[in-house]
């Protein structure tokens, strides 16, 4: 299974950095695994939240999303526990999807055709995390599930 994670904008924060490219780096002992990065959007000081929305989503959309299997990480999404998550990666790939496609979106979202061409949404958590941080968090949720399903320690229950 191939897992790709976009992100809309880069990842300034250099600690946050290091820490995703810590976890990129076990990750690809488990499985293939990329992240893309789409350019942050220019002059949108005079935008409303809507037009912002969807030109970020032609962005994500240009990403071919609807050749893979895509999970939204959105706010109203579906909560798992690690566990719970590495059961619905394992789900995943006994399904044969062979490509999933997790997105981050910008600051306000998505816009409603980026939810309509995704099958599914997912969320970390209750709590409102930067759009940076989040991207830190869900690698290592990532991780964490891959060392779950091969019954290694880094979880410990």
């Amino acid at each position: 299974m191939n897992i790709v994670l976009t992100c809309v904008g880069k990842t300034n924060l250099a600690y946050l950095q290091e820490g995703i490219q810590e976890y990129e780096k076990r990750l690809k002992h488990y499985n293939k695994f990329t992240i893309n990065y789409i350019p942050d959007l220019k002059n949108t000081k005079n935008l409303k939240p809507n037009a912002i929305k969807s030109a970020e989503g032609q962005l994500i959309l240009s990403k071919n999303i609807k050749s893979a299997f895509t999970i939204l990480l959105d706010e109203n999404g579906k909560e798992y526990t690690s566990v719970a998550f590495a059961q619905y990666l394992q789900k995943l790939m006994l399904n044969s999807h062979k490509n999933v496609h997790f997105i981050i979106g910008g600051a306000y979202g998505f816009s409603q055709e980026v939810y309509q061409a995704a099958n599914t949404k997912m969320s970390l958590s209750k709590m409102t995390f930067s759009h940076q941080m989040i991207r830190l968090l869900f690698v290592e949720q990532l991780y964490r599930a891959f060392t779950i399903l091969n019954n290694e320690p880094y979880h410990h229950q």
